[in-house]
């Protein structure tokens, strides 16, 4: 096997595999949740919920790859069976679970901010302890993924707090006639 010359030692090499193995892992336990969640959902929420989980699992399956194929790219090799997965992972599982459609929502939300903070750090280690701008720079790539998709979560949580006149409950709204009477 050849060796791999990119600039970075193999201590470095190593040590970035491993974040991205924690990664790959915390990956795949999420998008094994959210498509439970995907074939489980039910009420009201169905369709919007189906439909957006269906989206976001395709976007993870095609991360988990790309995190995979990062560590191909650096020397290494990635985890791949399921009690890896569990190990290395910080998501926990809800196995015998089935919770309400925004119990689900919020799960994932709680889900994809681990899985950013996790991320943040390792940017920093990254830059920092392995001097790997490249994987430094993927990693950033992950964490605005899961960022949008934790805002799209959050946004539909914080959608149903939303009146039909869209006036947040607990905040008054303020009238013409109060508004003008100033």
């Amino acid at each position: 096997m050849r060796k791999v010359n990119i600039g970075l030692t193999d201590k470095q090499r190593k040590g970035v595999c491993e974040l991205l193995n924690q990664d790959l892992a915390n990956g795949y336990l999420l998008l094994i949740k959210t498509k439970k969640y995907h074939w489980d959902v039910i009420g009201p929420q169905f369709r919007t919920l189906h439909e957006l989980w269906d989206e976001q699992y395709t976007t993870l399956s095609e991360t988990v790859d790309s995190i995979a194929e990062r560590i191909r790219q650096l020397g290494g090799f990635p985890v791949g069976t399921a009690t890896e997965f569990t190990r290395l992972a910080a998501i926990q599982e809800n196995p015998e679970v089935i919770p309400s459609a925004t119990e689900m929502v919020s799960r994932l939300i709680d889900d994809h901010e681990l899985i950013i903070r996790n991320l943040r750090e390792q940017v920093d280690q990254c830059s920092e302890e392995f001097h790997d701008e490249g994987t430094a720079d993927f990693l950033t790539g992950l964490m605005e993924q899961h960022e949008e998709m934790a805002w799209m979560l959050r946004s539909f949580i914080e959608g149903e707090a939303i009146t039909a006149d869209a006036v947040q409950p607990g905040k008054a709204a303020k009238t013409a006639v109060g508004a003008g009477s100033r």
